[in-house]
């Protein structure tokens, strides 16, 4: 594969690029998508957006915006997309790994987002090769989502997912190191293996299976249970929740 590098992205151009990107890579309607605006604005305003380029194209890019709790500055990743020939090759490793190393460089210790309990893709890639965890469930975060989730009445659920960039974790698994939650297992939390087939294969058990897992999350993290792991399997794969650590690994 050709080389792939990481920068900036600075020109209306490449925030179209960006435009195109979302629709490609989510086929979510115009409404659903940040726009060019959008981008420049949070970049005048703190945060940035990073671009994947093979040669002069752009095949992903990542948004980091500027957040504030009380007195504390961190980062939010609002979204990430990677052209369709070229997902499954990295481009999202190396986008995320570069936006650590940015935020570092900002004197940053934290970067948030949120994803879709029910896609065991992503889960993976979130928790076990990022190193981030999870202590809240957001309750249909967007609303009910466009597409084929409007029609089936499903929730946007979320998991709000805390990456603490500069832990000792997340450090080793910058490394390419192994590096497992340092906390006394306790619990798991099962989800299809394959979400997407089953919304198209039966609606009302999809519908159903969203709601049990909404709950065992619910009750898991108000027992004080972080989710700091996942286990992929043929038929169904699981969260894997620890007692807190006040390190978070």
């Amino acid at each position: 594969m050709e080389e792939t590098t990481i920068r900036e992205c600075t020109t209306i151009e490449q925030f179209d690029r960006c435009v195109a990107l979302q629709r490609e890579a989510f086929g979510l309607p115009d409404l659903e998508i940040s726009p060019r605006r959008h981008l420049i604005v949070s970049r005048q305003a703190g945060g940035w957006t990073l671009g994947a380029f093979v040669a002069d194209r752009m095949v992903g890019f990542v948004h980091h915006l500027a957040a504030v709790r009380g007195n504390e500055i961190f980062g939010y990743s609002h979204v990430m997309a990677v052209a369709k020939d070229y997902q499954n090759k990295g481009v999202g490793a190396r986008l995320k790994w570069v936006q650590r190393e940015r935020a570092l460089s900002e004197g940053r210790k934290l970067i948030k987002w949120t994803w879709d309990p029910m896609l065991a893709r992503n889960a993976h890639f979130n928790l076990n090769r990022l190193g981030a965890t999870v202590e809240s469930y957001l309750d249909d975060f967007y609303g009910v989502d466009y597409g084929a989730d409007e029609r089936l009445g499903l929730a946007s659920d979320r998991l709000s997912a805390e990456w603490r960039i500069d832990s000792d974790r997340v450090h080793a698994l910058a490394k390419g190191a192994e590096a497992p939650f340092a906390g006394k297992r306790v619990d798991t939390i099962a989800v299809p293996a394959d979400w997407n087939a089953l919304v198209k294969r039966d609606a009302q058990r999809a519908c159903e299976e969203q709601t049990r897992v909404r709950e065992e999350f619910k009750r898991a993290l108000a027992d004080g249970l972080i989710c700091a792991g996942f286990e992929r399997g043929q038929e169904q794969s699981r969260y894997v929740l620890f007692e807190g650590n006040p390190s978070h690994g």
